[in-house]
């Protein structure tokens, strides 16, 4: 089963298309992007706001989480 949906995939499609005509810029700051990886989770980013198909963040308290929970046991 397909992780990604049509909508996820035009959004990263264009985010890609943006940063190599280096006209992607980044959130708050406005900085062009450099970045390959950053210009995915961009288009990520915007398919997640639209409604796309797209899995969920790895967040940071799950790890933390985890970890407590090996040390426990």
């Amino acid at each position: 089963m397909a992780r990604y949906g049509k909508k996820a995939q035009s959004k990263v499609k264009r985010a890609m298309h943006k940063k190599k005509r280096g006209t992607l810029k980044s959130g708050r700051s406005g900085k062009t992007v450099k970045s390959r990886k950053q210009a995915i989770a961009i288009g990520l980013s915007e398919a997640r706001k639209a409604g796309g198909k797209v899995p969920k963040k790895k967040s940071k308290r799950s790890k933390k989480s985890k970890k407590s929970k090996k040390s426990a046991t």
